[in-house]
């Protein structure tokens, strides 16, 4: 289990790093909303907010505080935190960009105690300001400076405790609690939602406060580009450029070089801005992939969250093919504090089908004693022990793929098996007489 502190939006910290009436940043009213899978990458299309009437976190002011003489231990303390040198600092900020979240997010906050930056997990509450770093990361909460690092834990196994003013806000749903991931690769520019008016977009420079913006429709229409063959890391940039984000049918994310071999909805399916596109991968092993995915109907969009994988005998006819999986139900807990429940979703990896065909050492049973004698073989055909070899009447086995190497997550480039009619053991019309073995 992971204790976790929730932060609400518009509550000052206990220990700052930085007072939060210096107008550091300016939290909003934000209603979190759902995100599939609750695994997050930073260039995620609609991801973050912004706002087109204030300035919501001062990035010039926080500089100054941190290159002044007298805060030099705290600015040593904020450094370390983020991994960064301290004469770093000034160059390190202005690549950072002002956000506004979106979703409850999972990240590992710090305090200020002592002369050190305390770490521990806490819970963002959606409309709390942010900056983010080149690769989409929250690196700093706006309001009081407290550096932010990505939150490293199971997300479905976390106990969140609101204490210290930060009371459980309207909307709180554990299941729709998100995690960032980095983009795959720097950005350069953030695609926003205006948390005033959904139907405005927002492109901003990374880099930027809000003084480069240009603005577009959300509501525009936008085709799902042709994903098929391409890697994992190729499909999302491909959907990025287009305004829409990627989903996963399985647990965690896959590697970037994984091979889509799916996406829901197809290829040429006109979506919303931000609407998920839910991709399939071609891999092996204990990843969750999706093989079972069907394309979806021409007009079917994805809206709700898709926690585990999909059973590979999902029915081919299915109407809703990336249908959520169930949240669970809310449990009774004291005051102050938020507890999972047991069997709280983490999502399975799916289970490999036994395989069909001939035993292991090639041998079947031993030849009836009843019935023609099998006809022995040609003189020079071969040693062994005399018994004919099986005869095959299904389609032959597939091929495996060659290995990755190790310590890489086990991926292959290789599509899926066709799924359809299993290969049938009956017997051909002309098969062997009585006592040979089939397979």
């Amino acid at each position: 289990m992971f204790d976790v502190k929730a932060v609400a939006a518009g509550v000052a910290s206990r220990a700052p790093f930085f007072d939060e009436g210096s107008g550091l940043g300016r939290d909003a009213d934000v209603r979190s909303r759902p995100a599939h899978g609750g695994l997050q990458q930073g260039d995620a299309p609609g991801l973050y907010g912004g706002t087109g009437r204030q300035a919501i976190c001062d990035v010039e002011r926080l500089e100054r505080y941190l290159t002044e003489p007298r805060n030099d231990r705290k600015a040593r303390a904020w450094a370390k935190a983020l991994g960064i040198r301290t004469d770093g600092i000034p160059e390190y900020l202005d690549r950072l960009t002002p956000v506004l979240l979106r979703h409850d997010t999972l990240v590992k906050n710090h305090d200020y105690k002592k002369g050190k930056a305390v770490p521990f997990h806490a819970l963002l509450q959606a409309g709390i300001a942010v900056l983010v770093d080149e690769r989409g990361l929250p690196a700093v909460k706006c309001s009081c400076g407290n550096p932010l690092r990505p939150f490293e834990g199971d997300k479905n196994r976390i106990s969140v405790t609101f204490e210290n003013g930060n009371e459980k806000w309207k909307g709180y749903d554990r299941s729709e609690v998100v995690v960032v991931r980095p983009a795959p690769r720097k950005l350069e520019r953030i695609s926003l939602v205006d948390v005033e008016d959904p139907d405005r977009g927002v492109e901003r420079p990374v880099g930027t406060v809000g003084e480069d913006d240009s603005v577009f429709d959300t509501r525009e229409r936008r085709a799902v580009p042709p994903l098929a063959g391409a890697t994992f890391g190729e499909a999302g940039r491909r959907l990025a450029e287009r305004g829409l984000a990627v989903a996963y049918a399985g647990e965690g994310l896959p590697p970037d070089r994984a091979r889509v071999t799916a996406s829901d909805p197809a290829a040429g399916v006109e979506l919303r801005f931000g609407a998920y596109v839910t991709l399939s991968v071609a891999e092996e092993g204990e990843r969750g992939s999706a093989p079972g995915t069907k394309p979806p109907s021409p007009g079917t969009e994805s809206s709700r969250v898709t926690e585990g994988p999909r059973s590979p005998s999902s029915s081919p006819s299915s109407s809703s093919p990336s249908s959520p999986a169930p949240s669970p139900a809310p449990s009774s807990e004291p005051a102050g504090s938020e507890r999972p429940e047991p069997g709280a979703p983490g999502g399975t990896p799916a289970t490999t089908p036994p395989s069909s065909g001939a035993p292991a050492d090639g041998s079947g049973p031993p030849p009836s004693s009843t019935g023609p004698a099998p006809t022995p073989p040609p003189p020079g055909a071969g040693t062994g022990t005399g018994s004919p070899p099986p005869v095959v009447t299904g389609a032959p086995p597939g091929t495996t793929a060659s290995s990755p190497p190790a310590g890489d997550p086990v991926t292959s480039t290789a599509p899926p098996p066709a799924t359809g009619t299993p290969v049938s053991g009956a017997p051909a019309p002309t098969g062997p007489p009585a006592g040979t073995t089939t397979a």
